[in-house]
């Protein structure tokens, strides 16, 4: 329900501002005013886009949750659709989702609301904050030496594949 209000309410407060600002400055500062803030909404978006990647590379190179950065990404991609929609409105919102400071309170009202339960990792689910740190889970496969003498292959001459000739 609040969703379709957000569908119905926007519109309305847009075509609202854009009558008032309109009949105060005029038709073409208005449409200019709108363009200019594409323009200076998308230089932003690129950079703090840039910073939010290099942060969400940051984390996965220090084996850190992700999560705050891929939040962060996630809520500037939202300014950016905000700001590339015209409206007075929508400008507003992308504008302060675009502060460092405002995504963090979105983030700390976002973890009063949502509880995980389990997060899955390479295939297994597991309980949140209960893994052994001893166990390291990973796959592997056998390289052959070139400089070795190949040996029979598993299965032949009685070859276990886990012995050499």
């Amino acid at each position: 329900m609040w969703l379709f209000l957000a569908f119905l309410a926007v519109p309305l407060i847009e075509i609202a501002l854009f009558i008032q600002v309109g009949g105060f400055i005029g038709l073409f500062p208005t449409l200019a005013i709108v363009i200019l803030t594409a323009i200076l909404g998308t230089y932003m978006v690129r950079s703090q886009g840039a910073r939010a990647m290099g942060d969400l590379r940051g984390s996965f190179s220090d084996l850190r949750d992700p999560t705050e950065p891929l939040a962060h990404g996630a809520m500037i991609l939202i300014s950016a659709a905000l700001l590339l929609t015209p409206g007075f409105f929508t400008d507003a919102v992308g504008f302060a989702l675009l502060i460092p400071g405002v995504r963090r309170a979105v983030m700390a009202y976002a973890r009063k609301r949502i509880n995980v339960q389990s997060f899955e990792m390479g295939g297994q689910a597991h309980p949140r904050g209960h893994r052994d740190a001893s166990i390291i889970e990973g796959e592997f496969s056998e390289v052959p030496d070139v400089h070795e003498k190949p040996g029979p292959a598993p299965g032949e001459d009685g070859a276990s594949g886990w012995t050499r000739q």
